[in-house]
């Protein structure tokens, strides 16, 4: 895959669809990589310019010395896109993808044409537990990151799903199994410290919030508290846990495009 260089790193990236189509940047969860969105592609691509990248420490992405910022790695994206020639673009992200959504409809509103913020929060834990997990991992090594692909199971997928569809939790908890754990506890110290709690106010890009009714991380509480705080902001409720773009495919995927397109 190709990769772009920046200041002090490269982010691995993907371009699917038309060329003459408008952009649409997807941002992957944390310790997932671009391979997320696969069940988006099809659809997404036929309308869409897709751009799908590795955030900076996950897959083939440059793992630079932490912690992150969520500000970093939104000026990322738009390093990247400026890299890419392209001047405005709609974004998608989920969880940690979805922070940096809300700080780039914060901090970049001009550049954007639709912002679609999944399973994420203004405000996502606690410093204690992003901490722990912190220390954890970079005691752990990758073994750390072995042993967390197991306990991630519960938190990204619903119990039924995850009986239903094997073979697709394992394809995506073997991403935080190969995760760099330095990279993964410098994307944590970004999610731990990134509060926009006061600063949503600020986004008038047209925006989607996507939530999941049994997602424990980011809990449909989450979703209601940023709709009222960005004018205009659509909601659904998918029945997902954490990771709703995979749990539901399809139901994921056609309202969010209807939103795109609209």
């Amino acid at each position: 895959m190709p990769s772009v260089k920046l200041a002090d790193c490269e982010l691995n990236y993907r371009l699917d669809g038309p060329v003459d189509a408008p952009v649409l940047v997807l941002s992957n969860s944390l310790g997932t990589q671009l391979g997320m969105w696969d069940a988006q592609l099809p659809a997404f691509t036929e309308h869409f310019r897709v751009l799908r990248y590795d955030t900076r420490g996950h897959g083939r992405s440059s793992v630079t010395p932490g912690p992150y910022s969520i500000e970093q790695l939104g000026r990322d994206v738009l390093a990247m896109v400026d890299a890419l020639g392209f001047d405005r673009f709609a974004f998608c992200g989920l969880s940690m993808g979805g922070l940096i959504g809300q700080w780039l409809g914060i901090n970049a509103g001009a550049r954007l044409t639709r912002l679609v913020v999944c399973n994420t929060g203004a405000k996502i834990g606690t410093d204690e537990v992003w901490n722990d997990r912190i220390d954890t991992v970079l005691k752990g090594g990758q073994q750390a990151m072995r042993d967390m692909r197991d306990a991630s199971i519960s938190r990204w997928f619903t119990p039924g799903f995850a009986e239903r569809q094997p073979e697709q939790v394992t394809r995506i908890t073997e991403m935080i199994a190969s995760t760099s754990p330095e990279g993964y506890a410098a994307n944590c110290g970004a999610v731990r410290d990134a509060d926009f709690r006061e600063q949503l106010g600020a986004v008038a890009v047209p925006t989607l919030i996507v939530c999941g009714s049994h997602d424990p991380v980011t809990t449909p509480e989450h979703g209601r508290f940023m709709q009222q705080r960005v004018a205009g902001a659509q909601l659904i409720e998918l029945e997902a846990a954490h990771l709703s773009n995979v749990e539901q495919g399809d139901g994921f995927t056609q309202p969010v495009l209807a939103f795109l397109k609209s």
